[in-house]
């Protein structure tokens, strides 16, 4: 059967010696073909000193024709007027960045956060900022892409301020790239203009009757749970809270957890039982020593049986039930927090209206964290210690949780006042002297002993001037 797409003078034998007809057009500068895995045409040219290449999206070798030649005539266009540079495009210097970024960082970034330049790439930057060369990608450029990003939402709501700085920070390792290859000269400008210093907003904490409010929440829900099946799960979540509030660990640094990794020691400075944990979550590893308060959680922890719900198939046979299955305990290697209690922390939350924070802000379990700090501050604690013990910096808790500490402030390096003068300017100012000089009331002077006082002021004075500047000589 002949080839419907055939033209005349090409035979089904000359298609068949070659990977595909190629049919030169336009005295030879452009090239018409078709590839065997498509049923469109498909153009290519030379314009500028660089290869090119269209698809027609036409099926019909006439309409096809026509296309090509006007995409050549449009292409010769551009070249004539400089708008084809022969430079790198951002598209050339993201599927490099992709290649380089998940080979180098190997074990070092988690694979969600690498897949997520990726996914940011191919989703908004690749379809803006795609065939644009990379000397073209101005501050003014990145600003339109903002504005791009924000008229093209979909969503009632405009992209979050975390979203387009997360964007931004995939744009900025694409450019960083290309600057390591030599592709670009300088990393432009991608700050946004026009905004504000931001302002310091503490993180969603609970205060101490807060906190209170909330493990004594837990405790009775775990000692009458609405059903004996959900025993496990409520005792779990108290200690929970408790264990965390009393640590400061992140919420994935105790989900890694094991009981291998906690130790119960005697504290040689205090002489308290406390925990000495080894963390592994965000920086790696760490270590982190307790409050005396974590001891007796961790212990009802190491010591509560595994729960048996699920762990055998349900019989409804009276004469012959299951059997009752063992006790058994966690093991070294097994997670001190097997379980998922976010549901339930939540439920307790909304329960006792403690989700929200007064600022609206919503409280999760991070904030047992936030709270471990903060009331580590407010008891007086060094801040050095507590940003080693937290596995932070002392930056960190100065911006976020010591300023809005009140204990932070001394009252009496705060209010200082002057001691009260004698009305009157000159006398005023001598009994300040004789204040300063250790006198309880200020001395009248007579008139002999102030001209006495000025004359030797003035004496003072030329000794002082005909004495050389130690910082000049």
């Amino acid at each position: 059967m002949p080839n419907k797409h055939a033209t005349p003078g090409d035979t089904n034998d000359n298609q068949a010696n070659k990977k595909y007809p190629v049919h030169k057009l336009m005295g030879g500068d452009l090239q018409l073909f078709q590839k065997s895995t498509s049923c469109f045409w498909q153009c290519a040219a030379t314009v500028g000193g660089r290869q090119f290449r269209y698809s027609t999206k036409k099926e019909s070798f006439a309409e096809a024709e026509d296309v090509a030649k006007d995409w050549f005539v449009s292409m010769t266009g551009k070249a004539r007027a400089g708008l084809i540079t022969a430079e790198k495009t951002f598209r050339t210097a993201a599927e490099r960045f992709t290649l380089e970024y998940g080979l180098i960082t190997d074990g070092q970034r988690a694979q969600k956060w690498v897949e997520g330049h990726q996914i940011r790439l191919r989703v908004h930057l690749l379809p803006f900022f795609g065939n644009v060369g990379l000397s073209e990608i101005t501050p003014g450029k990145v600003q339109d892409y903002r504005i791009h990003r924000i008229k093209t939402c979909t969503r009632a709501k405009q992209p979050a301020r975390s979203t387009m700085h997360d964007e931004v920070v995939t744009l900025r390792l694409v450019l960083k790239t290309a600057i390591r290859h030599a592709w670009l000269a300088h990393l432009p400008d991608l700050s946004p203009p026009y905004k504000s210093q931001g302002k310091i907003v503490h993180r969603p904490w609970f205060s101490p009757e807060e906190y209170k409010q909330l493990y004594t929440a837990t405790r009775a829900y775990a000692k009458d749970p609405p059903q004996a099946q959900y025993q496990w799960n409520a005792e779990q979540v108290h200690d929970y809270v408790l264990f965390m509030g009393n640590t400061g660990m992140r919420p994935d640094e105790a989900k890694n957890l094991q009981h291998r990794d906690v130790a119960v020691v005697t504290d040689p400075g205090s002489g308290q039982e406390i925990l000495e944990i080894e963390v592994r979550g965000k920086r790696g590893i760490g270590f982190c020593k307790s409050m005396a308060g974590a001891v007796r959680p961790y212990q009802r922890l190491l010591n509560r049986a595994k729960p048996k719900r699920g762990m055998q198939k349900r019989n409804r046979s009276r004469e012959n039930p299951n059997p009752i299955l063992p006790d058994e305990f966690p093991a070294p290697t097994d997670k001190v927090f097997p379980g998922d209690y976010l549901k339930l922390f939540n439920r307790i939350l909304d329960k006792h209206e403690l989700k929200l924070d007064r600022d609206g802000n919503p409280r999760t379990a991070y904030s047992l964290r936030h709270t471990y700090i903060c009331l580590r501050l407010m008891e007086g604690a060094d801040i050095y210690q507590i940003a080693k013990n937290c596995r932070t910096s002392v930056e960190m808790i100065e911006k976020f949780y010591a300023a809005h500490i009140k204990n932070t402030l001394d009252a009496s390096a705060i209010n200082v006042m002057r001691p009260k003068g004698v009305k009157g300017g000159k006398a005023s100012r001598a009994g300040a002297a004789a204040l300063g000089a250790g006198h309880s009331e200020p001395i009248k002077l007579t008139a002999a002993e102030r001209v006495a006082r000025k004359e030797r002021g003035r004496q003072a004075a030329r000794i002082s001037s005909d004495e050389p500047n130690d910082t000049e000589v």
